[in-house]
């Protein structure tokens, strides 16, 4: 038997939810059956439109989207006057104060506190310079991921940024797939260094060699069922298939989402991933069918693949190559882009605006965004570079960072997050500054990644991490306090691994300690040039986990209560205001 949110989608999904929700937000939200909100709630998704949490009730996060993170010129300055205007809340966050936006791991960007009643007006704003929210959220096909520099890296080996840019405007613009079995991503590496981090997607497309008819063509193979959360991440498994050009990648992609959409689970969500589908259908029985009822060309074996090159998020030395996007690089037409550490991901609306103004002044006005939450200043001609790097905004969003703010990733946590056990932005932010001043990392070690992610749904992204970060909740001193498990030796590349947890609920004080622990242990037992990952897999996760040593330090932050159970964690009162069921306004 379906489940009860498949019946509702049955009902209504995908483009016809638009006209109701606006039609709720001219009413105004109380307008909103009570008995009919969950449902309500779960449509709202597709549209990027999801209710915050428990007394947040009024109040609204929106997702956008794009392709592979591209923001043309003005739309970065569009969404950030939004922020402005709009997703500002009753209670300032201490750290960010209010009107931010935040920048996620699927090159895109959220937005936090609106107000149904507005979300028209800010479609009209944001689809003014060609920013949508549909199909990012909910169970779509979300946003595609791939390299963030396709079409302008000197290491592109496969022309990504056309394929991108179709799936985009055609697989997610197919409203008849809008009604998939759970969420769905979807993943082009066309690089080199694999920055689109295809194994945890649930199709990829990487880029491969193949000798056909006695001539070595450049494609990609395929892969399919990745995936982190639940404690249950699976890399994306060989389908043991070649596509040469373009037209034949799109269309075994297309017959991978529509038999996943003809067969995936719908009885049970749990279930439901595509990592599952895989699990239970086996490769060998999805290419076959495949071949036999949805695509119409004749499936070639797989080629020889360069994932011994990828060096994104993989944990191998500086001399491989880029592990990240951060800094000054060449782009193939001469001119330059220029990545900056965004920590966290968080953006005020004022630095976005400076941002949007820097990259109109000084490059193409193109941004891009990575997985790694961060922005890149696209087109910038090499005799502009001195002054972009000179601008003050640089010093606080540096692209020459130190090691523990370059690898640090957070999700958005108890904030606004219902499913989040513990605080993440505000708490990690404090822990970088943290670890900064009070722990020595080697000279040739330019970045430890450290993710947090608040539960174990893994936002995030703490599997693949060198540190990885799982909230949870623990008792202290006869107190619930927010906790962490603790887990080492993650990460994508070649031989895509996940995290081994080597510390269960660790009170969240004692957390940078245990931090600084390893990575002392770190500096001093690893061999000449070896990173954190190689170091974890000579030594062991169980013995890496003997020199994890948690305890209190001088490392304060005032919100190391237990935010699950507030309304919001850096409110002064323990209940929300008496009318947070609907929205505050300056009345």
């Amino acid at each position: 038997m379906a489940s009860k949110k498949e019946q509702w989608k049955e009902e209504l999904y995908g483009d016809a939810v638009r006209e109701k929700l606006e039609a709720f937000a001219e009413e105004g939200f109380e307008s909103i059956p009570e008995d009919e909100r969950d449902e309500w709630f779960t449509r709202f998704k597709f549209w990027g439109v999801f209710q915050q949490r428990t007394g947040q009730e009024s109040y609204f996060m929106m997702r956008l989207t794009n392709s592979n993170g591209v923001l043309e010129p003005d739309q970065l300055r569009a969404i950030a006057e939004v922020a402005r205007d709009y997703a500002t809340g009753p209670v300032e966050n201490p750290e960010f104060g209010n009107g931010w936006l935040d920048l996620t791991t699927r090159q895109s960007i959220q937005l936090h506190w609106l107000e149904l009643e507005d979300i028209p007006e800010v479609w009209e704003k944001l689809e003014a310079v060609g920013v949508s929210s549909r199909s990012a959220g909910g169970d779509t096909m979300r946003n595609i991921t791939g390299c963030p520099v396709a079409g302008k890296d000197s290491h592109e080996l496969v022309a990504s940024k056309p394929l991108l840019d179709r799936f985009q405007s055609e697989l997610r613009g197919d409203d008849a797939l809008s009604n998939m079995p759970r969420k769905f991503n979807i993943s082009v590496t066309g690089c080199k260094e694999g920055c689109a981090q295809d194994s945890i997607n649930d199709v990829g497309l990487e880029p491969a060699r193949k000798v056909i008819d006695g001539e070595e063509v450049v494609g990609f193979n395929v892969r399919v069922g990745g995936g982190l959360g639940s404690r249950k991440p699976r890399v994306a498994r060989d389908l043991d298939i070649f596509v040469a050009d373009e037209e034949r990648a799109y269309e075994v992609v297309k017959g991978f989402v529509q038999l996943y959409y003809d067969h995936g689970n719908r009885d049970v969500r749990a279930r439901a991933r595509s990592r599952f589908f895989v699990d239970e259908w086996g490769t060998d029985k999805i290419r076959d069918r495949l071949q036999a009822e949805y695509v119409d060309f004749d499936l070639q074996p797989a080629g020889e693949n360069i994932r011994e090159e990828y060096t994104y998020n993989a944990g191998r030395s500086p001399s491989a190559g880029k592990s990240d996007h951060i800094g000054v690089h060449e782009q193939n037409d001469g001119r330059y882009y220029v990545g900056l550490s965004v920590a966290v991901g968080r953006l005020t609306a004022c630095d976005a605006i400076e941002l949007a103004d820097l990259a109109d002044e000084y490059g193409s006005g193109e941004i891009r965004l990575t997985r790694r939450q961060n922005p890149l200043i696209m087109d910038v001609p090499e005799d502009a570079l001195d002054e972009l790097l000179d601008a003050p905004l640089l010093s606080k969003h540096t692209p020459e960072p130190n090691p523990f703010q370059r690898g640090a990733v957070a999700c958005t946590g108890t904030e606004f997050c219902s499913l989040a056990l513990t605080e993440t932005k505000a708490r990690t932010a404090r822990m970088l500054r943290w670890l900064r001043d009070n722990v020595d990392v080697p000279a040739d070690v330019h970045q430890l990644k450290i993710h947090y992610s608040g539960c174990t749904a893994d936002c995030g992204q703490a599997n693949t991490a060198d540190i990885g970060l799982f909230g949870m909740r623990a008792r202290k001193d006869g107190e619930m306090v927010e906790a962490m498990d603790i887990g080492v030796g993650g990460g994508i590349g070649e031989e895509p691994s996940f995290v081994e947890w080597i510390q269960q609920r660790v009170p969240a004080d004692e957390v940078p300690a245990a931090i600084a622990s390893l990575v002392e242990a770190f500096a001093e037992r690893r061999e000449d040039g070896q990173t954190f990952r190689e170091w974890v897999e000579a030594e062991g996760p169980e013995s890496v986990g003997e020199y994890c040593e948690p305890a209190e330090t001088d490392f304060e932050a005032p919100y190391m209560h237990d935010a699950k159970q507030s309304w919001y964690p850096f409110a002064e009162s323990e209940e929300p205001p008496a009318n947070a069921e609907q929205p505050l306004t300056g009345d």
